[in-house]
């Protein structure tokens, strides 16, 4: 039990994966404008990070490693996360319109957003079980939405407040997110 506290704590702050490893800036830059949608695409990630390395753990275990296939990981995991999203993207579309529509955007921004993908082998190197593995996806999905939600919260915020011309938009976004890594730095010496 203790294990597991010390991977969530170490995943939303201490080695959060956009402010600390840097994975996922493209969504990050890209949909942190307004805080709605930045809580959807929390969500989407948290539900596709989750499914997506579960499978990409078990195809690891039960078909790469026992076949020693290990060197095909990498694009074996791409071609997995791009039909799993495919796939929710279908059944939602099918069983739930509303929630397609309000997924709509964020599924397919989804596929080639890295913090999948590193989530995804960062499990196989940090050799966790099934069990720690699940609970590393979704405290990294809750750490991507955390940090996202901040930086959202904050850009609403700029949007009201005299920026100056040549700072508007990216330059100041940049300049926040390294403020917010700052900060997300405090954490560092809580866990290992």
């Amino acid at each position: 039990m203790e294990n597991i506290i010390l991977i969530i704590i170490a995943a939303i702050f201490v080695n959060n994966i956009v402010l600390a490893q840097f994975l996922g800036i493209c969504p990050f830059l890209g949909v942190s404008s307004k805080i709605n949608t930045a809580a959807g695409m929390g969500g989407a990630v948290l539900f596709v990070m989750t499914l997506a390395t579960i499978i990409t753990f078990l195809i690891q275990h039960y078909i790469l490693n026992p076949l020693s296939l290990g060197f095909l990981q990498t694009i074996t995991f791409i071609l997995v996360i791009a039909a799993l999203v495919q796939m929710v993207e279908i059944i939602l579309k099918k069983v739930s319109p509303s929630l397609y529509q309000a997924l709509g955007i964020f599924l397919p921004l989804i596929t080639t957003n890295c913090a999948v993908l590193g989530v995804a082998i960062l499990v196989i190197q940090k050799q966790f079980n099934l069990v720690e593995s699940v609970v590393f996806a979704m405290a990294n999905a809750v750490g991507f939405t955390l940090a996202l939600i901040i930086f959202a919260g904050i850009r609403e915020h700029l949007d009201l407040m005299g920026v100056p011309k040549g700072m508007r938009g990216i330059p100041i976004a940049l300049v926040v997110a390294g403020l917010l890594s700052l900060a997300f730095m405090g954490f560092a010496g809580l866990v290992k």
